[in-house]
């Protein structure tokens, strides 16, 4: 189904075609502060309250959802905030263009899809080999921050997390049920007031951890991977 465009003039809004050349991500924000992603930003409200909480970091929230990144747009002018940018991009098709090793302090990525089928699980975002390629835009002791509200999507992202050296576990167990100071997405705190639990995960980048570049062409511009073409069975 194709998504209708609604035109975003939000000055909070980076145009994928931006990716085209080279981004000086301090000309972006007018300012050298640490840049933190936000990969699946919803609506918003998880990166606004996140951005007032911590004025000296440059908060990217992307989304492939137009409507999403409109209303996210929406609620960041409405908060007055200057840390924040919003694209309508793809993941793997930002890391590859839009960014350069070393560059990202933090990275986010709050309930996303879980494909919960378990003949479609490969096609779920955090899995080992997107951490492998994370690492590598990640600056030396960077934080991955990771939340789901399905279980085994949370045990297959902790065991992926283990087999990396790349990454150490800052807390006592696998996951927490919740983080002090994290903000909860409307989505989260609708399935926490229903009695479910969230999956925390916080890792931190080890400073020797490296990875060699990936190739562009391998994903999709602004959006999903072609599960189709790579002869995934419905």
């Amino acid at each position: 189904m194709t998504q209708r465009i609604i035109p975003i003039s939000s000055a909070s809004f980076i145009a994928d075609s931006a990716l085209e050349d080279s981004i000086d991500w301090s000309k972006i924000y007018g300012n050298t502060n640490p840049l933190a992603l936000e990969i699946g930003c919803g609506t918003g409200h998880f990166v606004v309250e996140l951005a007032k909480q911590q004025p000296q970091t440059n908060f990217l929230a992307i989304d492939i959802y137009n409507k999403g990144c409109l209303k996210t747009c929406a609620k960041i002018d409405l908060a007055g905030l200057s840390n924040v940018r919003v694209m309508r991009v793809e993941a793997r098709w930002l890391l590859a263009k839009g960014l350069q090793p070393g560059s990202l302090s933090a990275v986010y990525i709050n309930c996303p899809d879980p494909w919960p089928k378990k003949r479609h699980r490969r096609r779920r975002l955090v899995n080992r080999d997107f951490l492998s390629t994370l690492l590598h835009f990640m600056t030396p002791g960077g934080d991955f921050y990771f939340s789901t509200d399905v279980g085994n999507y949370a045990e297959d992202a902790a065991e992926a997390l283990r087999d990396l050296t790349g990454y150490h576990n800052l807390l006592q167990e696998d996951w927490a049920h919740s983080l002090p100071d994290y903000p909860l997405s409307k989505y989260m705190q609708r399935f926490i007031d229903l009695g479910q639990h969230i999956h925390f995960l916080h890792h931190r980048c080890n400073p020797e951890a490296t990875r060699s570049d990936i190739i562009a062409d391998d994903f999709q511009r602004g959006f999903r991977i072609n599960w189709q073409e790579q002869g995934d069975k419905q």
